[in-house]
């Protein structure tokens, strides 16, 4: 298993940025335990509504915070008091910031060292994502929303957990360059291709005959930040929009989720609309999984072998490093790769393409 420090990637073990930690859906009212980033977390919503994630062992004696589903205060619904939780192990009460505020049977002040690290998590499309900052400081930029998914005629897939996958994301970040894995592993060799990089911003456009579908297919791919990735396709009259998110585990392990919303005729989706809407994302998964079997079978390629027309993969690695480094060092990074850069042997992107850019 390849980390890190194999790809020479910085001085981080793990990335800045926005990251996919839990699907909403699957959090209810009991803590969720979660692990990321070689780290155990807590994740609960307040009884305001309010989303905390706290690092997950208690300062007391370092009980897991979600780790139990049988203790009384967890059985009787007592472990969340307002945005507040307990340790269902002696009761310490932590806030939201993370600060024991409360000790059963003692009524002198807390001991101000009695703190967990508490991080930035936002709810957005369906999806728990969380800042991670090697550095501890604020976000730089924002996770990605789209108008889509609050819109009637657009059909929101669940998300689909795919579980871990022993490869680092190194590896899964490579596809955005990689024009030429297309007709092999995916039957859709590309006519016109192009990278474009904007600071935290990665993009791909690319279009080409799809096979399988008889059809034309075009996409326009963005990272934003390391982790989360979303791609605008059109086939035929088909239009739909791509998630996968992957969030490291520890290094050189990922967590991946993935979903897909499908714009409908119909104002109000019919019951016809959302099984199309499944079965479609069901065919756009499937296409990932044949990336899925090609990672988890490869040696890690800490070295590219690549050809003049691969030139991109060097710049798309050097675009991730800025994420592994002291965030003072990122603009080095986008003064040597910031622009748009067509591989030669392919056509700059077609007009048409702009219609997926919105």
């Amino acid at each position: 298993m390849a980390r890190t420090k194999d790809y020479n990637l910085g001085d981080f073990d793990f990335p800045r940025g926005w990251f996919m930690i839990a699907d909403a859906a699957e959090l209810g009212e009991r803590p969720l335990p979660l692990r990321f980033f070689g780290k155990d977390f807590a994740l609960f919503r307040g009884q305001s509504g309010r989303l905390v994630l706290l690092d997950a062992h208690c300062s007391h004696m370092g009980a897991h915070l979600a780790g139990s589903a049988d203790a009384s205060i967890v059985v009787h619904g007592e472990q969340i008091e307002g945005d507040s939780i307990r340790c269902p192990y002696h009761g310490w009460r932590y806030n939201h910031e993370g600060q024991a505020d409360d000790i059963p049977g003692f009524d002198g002040p807390c001991p101000k060292a009695a703190k967990l690290a508490s991080y930035r998590v936002r709810d957005v499309m369906g999806a728990i994502m969380m800042w991670h900052d090697p550095e501890g400081g604020e976000p730089d930029f924002d996770p990605p929303a789209l108008a889509e998914w609050d819109l009637p005629n657009w059909v929101n897939g669940d998300y689909d957990h795919l579980g871990r996958l022993e490869i680092h994301p190194q590896e899964i970040l490579d596809n955005m360059a990689d024009s030429n894995h297309l007709g092999p592993t995916h039957g859709s060799p590309c006519e016109y291709f192009e990278n474009e990089f904007k600071g935290h911003l990665y993009y791909q456009r690319q279009g080409g005959f799809r096979r399988e579908y008889d059809a034309y297919l075009m996409t326009y791919t963005w990272y934003t930040g390391p982790g989360l990735l979303l791609s605008r396709q059109a086939i035929g009259d088909i239009r739909s929009i791509e998630f996968i998110f992957h969030t490291p585990v520890e290094d050189g392990v990922v967590q991946v989720w993935h979903n897909n919303l499908l714009m409908v005729a119909n104002p109000v989706p019919t019951a016809e609309d959302r099984g199309r809407a499944k079965a479609i994302q069901n065919e756009v998964l499937a296409a990932f999984r044949q990336d899925f079997a090609i990672w988890t079978s490869k040696v890690p390629a800490l070295r590219i072998m690549s050809v003049p027309t691969e030139r991109n993969f060097k710049l798309g690695r050097n675009w991730y490093r800025q994420f592994y480094n002291p965030r003072d060092r990122a603009g080095d990074v986008h003064r040597s790769t910031d622009g748009r850069h067509v591989p030669i042997h392919k056509l700059p992107p077609y007009e048409m393409s702009l219609e997926l850019e919105g």
